[in-house]
């Protein structure tokens, strides 16, 4: 079992930035891979970025290529979303979640996802 709480979201001006955290405890942290994923009303829960056990090879999704990074600290059972540059289609909840390491290819497909956060809102105001 692997409990994953979120923190970090808020209201920012288009053009600004947050950083998302995802705190994890429980089962071996380093055992799964990470991603964070947004939904916004009436839309699909959508794979914004998604980060190996290791750390290497991160996924992004096109619209936040250059503008969202996604990091993690095993040592601190923490994962990250650094957003930059943020615009008025960005706003959602954003959720974390855990990802056994052996589904990396499947890193996109929320269903195989095994732990979720609770999920944290952003707003953008224009």
């Amino acid at each position: 079992q692997v409990q994953l709480i979120e923190s970090g979201g808020g209201l920012v001006q288009a053009g600004g930035s947050l950083r998302l955290s995802c705190a994890a405890s429980g089962r071996s942290f380093s055992s799964y891979a990470m991603g964070w994923f947004r939904q916004a009303p009436g839309k699909e829960r959508e794979c914004v970025a998604a980060i190996s056990w290791s750390g290497r090879s991160p996924y992004y999704t096109n619209s936040v290529k250059g503008r969202f990074t996604i990091s993690r600290d095993n040592a601190k059972n923490t994962l990250y979303l650094q957003m930059n540059s943020l615009k008025p289609d960005d706003p959602a909840v954003y959720y974390c979640a855990a990802l056994l390491y052996t589904l990396w290819q499947f890193r996109e497909d929320p269903d195989k996802y095994a732990y979720w956060g609770q999920g944290t809102q952003v707003t953008v105001s224009s």
